[in-house]
């Protein structure tokens, strides 16, 4: 990967320099829209606790000039001046919103009313990044925004469903309510660089399996299927979906609506390390939906957006990530 230094992130306009607050900063997500945003000009107020994200995905961000770092947990007020607001902050991955599902409803919920509070104060613009688990395990296929969903609210995962249904709630009554300016968007798997080894996605898993050799763990029979998304696709989208006219409030879907197996996902990835792997099924667990992938006929719409890199080149770019972090251990 090219060095990162401070001349990369000279911007490329200062003219409309925003002073933008991105919670969740040092995530996956978080941390490539720090990326995208400095280099757009703007500057840039990362917030995060650290419980899923990392240092080292903004660490090449530390001491410049436009770059805050703040350690803090959004269940808690924050008291900054800002243009706007990139609300992503929530573990997102089932091992880890399951590890503590207290706090991640506390997450989404005190989360979103502290966020939302900050944008009244400050008549900051925000964007909630929502997510296709709303949907829960849909009757819908593809995934249209105006579907309400099938969700479990008693399940395993219902933490992080019910939790960012809620947060849709409170950003719609804010929006009603008080005038707020807001975007809603719903991620679909996205994958790509800076994903946590052990957050128990399908993607990061079965590159990690397969980078060692080890058995490639499907759960299910295989045939249940996912769309996949590249970061930097997805960062555009929501980019454009926070400079898109105030009418434009969403819900909005983000993801790539071409569709693959589980198990065609696993074959490709051994293909593209050259792995050994085997590939061994287990028990389907509760709740998992069966398919997902989204309808974006809204996004093409009123964003002109769409996802452009083939899933073969982005995994390819994930791998060799991953095969540097493995080897640096």
């Amino acid at each position: 990967m090219n060095q990162v230094t401070e001349n990369n992130y000279q911007p490329v306009r200062t003219q409309g320099r925003k002073r933008i607050l991105v919670t969740g900063g040092a995530g996956f997500l978080g941390s490539h829209l720090c990326d995208r945003l400095l280099k757009d000009g703007h500057e840039v107020i990362c917030a995060d606790n650290y419980f899923t994200g990392s240092k080292r995905n903004i660490e090449h961000l530390i001491g410049l000039p436009r770059f805050e770092l703040l350690r803090h947990d959004i269940t808690f007020p924050l008291y900054v001046e800002v243009d706007e607001i990139y609300n992503l902050a929530c573990p997102a991955s089932p091992i880890h919103y399951q590890h503590d599902p207290v706090q991640t409803t506390k997450t989404s919920v005190h989360g979103a009313i502290n966020m939302l509070g900050l944008a009244k104060r400050v008549r900051a613009k925000i964007l909630q990044a929502s997510t296709s688990e709303v949907y829960g395990d849909p009757s819908m296929h593809p995934q249209q925004e105006f579907y309400w969903g099938n969700v479990n609210p008693i399940g395993i995962r219902s933490c992080y469903d019910e939790g960012k249904r809620c947060a849709e709630t409170l950003f719609f009554d804010y929006y009603r309510q008080h005038n707020l300016q807001i975007k809603v968007i719903r991620i679909f798997n996205t994958y790509g660089p800076r994903m946590h080894p052990n957050d128990g996605r399908v993607v990061s898993n079965f590159i990690v399996q397969a980078l060692r050799d080890e058995s490639i763990t499907i759960y299910g029979d295989g045939s249940q299927t996912r769309s996949f998304c590249y970061v930097s696709d997805l960062i555009e989208g929501m980019v454009r979906m926070m400079a898109s006219p105030e009418e434009c409030v969403g819900p909005v879907n983000m993801g790539n609506p071409a569709e693959i197996t589980i198990a065609e996902l696993a074959r490709e990835i051994v293909e593209l390390t050259g792995s050994r792997s085997k590939i061994v099924f287990k028990p389907l667990p509760k709740d998992d939906p069966t398919r997902r992938c989204p309808d974006i006929s809204l996004a093409k719409q009123w964003l002109d957006w769409e996802p452009r890199r083939p899933r073969r080149d982005g995994l390819v770019d994930t791998i060799d990530y991953f095969r540097q972090q493995l080897a640096v251990g």
